[in-house]
C-alpha cells in the first residue's frame, strides 16, 4: 500500500473511533510511522497552525506549556520550544514513546482527559491542542476541565474540528465560561487542517479558538 493509500485509511479509520479505549488500541498500531504515512503523507499542517497561534499570542510567562494529544510530538516541532519548558500528555502509551524519542518533552504523561485531572500539575501557563477535538467522545466538557491545570492568565489555544464544534455545542461553552469571567473572550480562527487537496477530508475545517483562563 503506498504512503498516502496508509494516510487516507489512517484517517478514516481514526474518524470512527468513538470511546477513549478505541483511540488506545488503534493507535498502537501506527505510532511508529503515523508522522510518515498520515502526517507527512495527507499534509497534516494542523498542529504547525496552532504552534503558530500559540507563537504570535504567546508571552514570556506562557511556559510551561502543556500538549494536549500530543501524539508523536507533531505540536511540539513546530513550536521548537526547549523541553523543559513543555510537556505532552496523550492517551496512547505507544504516541508517547515516539515523541519521547524525540526529547521534545520536559515530561510525558499518558491520560484519558475523560477522567480526573487532578494528577496533572496545575501550573502550566499555556494549554495547546491539535487534533484532540476531533472525536465525539470529547466535547467542551473536556475543555473546561482543562482550565484546572492551568494558571491564571494562562494561554489556551485549542483547535475542534468545525463540525463537532457546532454540534456538540463547544460557543455555547465558551460563551458560557466568558460571561461569568473564568475565560477571557474567546477569539475563534477557522483553519485548514490539511494542505493536500488529494483526499476526500482535504476540505476538513478547524476552529481554533484562543482565550486566556481568569
Amino acid at each position: 500500500m503506498a504512503a498516502s493509500d496508509k494516510g487516507k485509511a489512517i484517517l478514516e479509520n481514526a474518524y470512527r473511533l468513538s470511546t477513549p479505549d478505541d483511540n488506545k488500541t488503534y493507535y498502537r498500531e501506527f505510532a511508529r510511522s503515523y508522522d510518515e504515512d498520515f502526517a507527512d503523507a495527507l499534509g497534516f499542517v494542523y498542529p504547525q497552525t496552532i504552534a503558530k497561534i500559540y507563537s504570535a499570542n504567546a508571552l514570556p510567562k506562557d511556559i510551561p506549556v502543556a500538549d494536549i494529544g500530543c501524539g508523536t510530538g507533531l505540536v511540539a516541532e513546530a513550536l521548537a520550544l526547549p523541553a523543559r519548558d513543555i510537556d505532552g500528555m496523550d492517551i496512547s502509551s505507544e504516541m508517547l514513546s515516539h515523541a519521547a524519542r524525540k526529547s521534545l518533552y520536559r515530561h510525558t504523561y499518558e491520560i484519558d482527559l475523560t477522567t480526573d485531572l487532578s494528577p496533572i500539575c496545575n501550573d502550566y501557563g499555556a494549554v495547546v491542542s491539535s487534533g484532540t477535538f476531533t472525536h465525539g467522545h470529547l466535547g467542551p466538557d473536556v475543555l473546561t476541565s482543562l482550565l484546572a491545570i492551568a494558571s491564571a492568565g494562562a494561554l489556551f489555544v485549542i483547535g475542534v474540528n468545525r463540525s463537532h464544534f457546532s454540534s456538540l455545542g463547544f460557543q455555547e461553552t465558551l460563551a458560557g465560561l466568558a460571561s461569568v469571567r473564568r475565560i477571557s473572550e474567546p477569539s475563534l480562527e477557522e483553519v485548514r487542517i490539511y494542505a493536500k487537496d488529494d483526499h476526500e477530508h482535504s476540505g476538513d475545517m478547524a476552529m481554533a479558538v484562543s482565550f486566556r483562563k481568569l
